[in-house]
């Protein structure tokens, strides 16, 4: 049986000059587990397909006139997404084991959010801690960076979480 694909049509977007990155995660994070999804754009996305096939999927591009394109993205059967990790992430095999450990995967964003970054201002630098989500937090990896932490994170087995460790940093001046 062919997996289903959801579709999110970004043309509009890119047309009006805007970036649909976001749009286009959000998508992705609210797929079911085995589904697919399907992207049109007004170029070939090269760059989304390795963000893409960090997180399970391999892609098919075809051009479908008018300089626009359609891009199938099925995720790999059996396959667990690669780890994810912030540019700083220095040897996370070694870190310390986690000190704290959240599961927030009945949460709703920004709740997931929220409460990591309070816990990271109750820790000390060098603590680690560890989360379980219900989905990808691409808004909250960068606000980590910001802050001078270092993360890495993937999604379980099942496809149906994702786990985070956060180790705190001593912040940016």
């Amino acid at each position: 049986m062919t997996p289903s694909h959801k579709e999110l049509d970004v043309r509009p977007v890119l047309r009006n000059g805007g970036e649909p990155f976001h749009d286009i995660m959000e998508a992705v994070q609210s797929l079911a587990p085995g589904q697919g999804f399907k992207l049109i754009a007004t170029f070939k996305p090269e760059p989304l397909f390795r963000v893409m096939g960090k997180r399970g999927f391999t892609h098919s591009a075809t051009e479908i006139g008018n300089g626009d394109w359609e891009v199938l993205f099925t995720p790999e059967p059996g396959g667990v997404a690669d780890v994810a990790a912030s540019t700083s992430a220095e040897m996370p095999q070694v870190w310390p084991d986690p000190e704290w450990h959240l599961d927030l995967t009945d949460l709703d964003p920004p709740e997931p959010m929220t409460r990591i970054l309070a816990k990271t201002e109750q820790m000390e630098p060098g603590e680690v801690l560890f989360a379980v989500l219900s989905r990808e937090p691409v808004f909250l990896m960068p606000e980590l960076e910001k802050r001078g932490h270092q993360w890495v994170g993937n999604f379980d087995e099942t496809g149906t979480s994702y786990r985070m460790l956060v180790r705190v940093g001593r912040g940016k001046a």
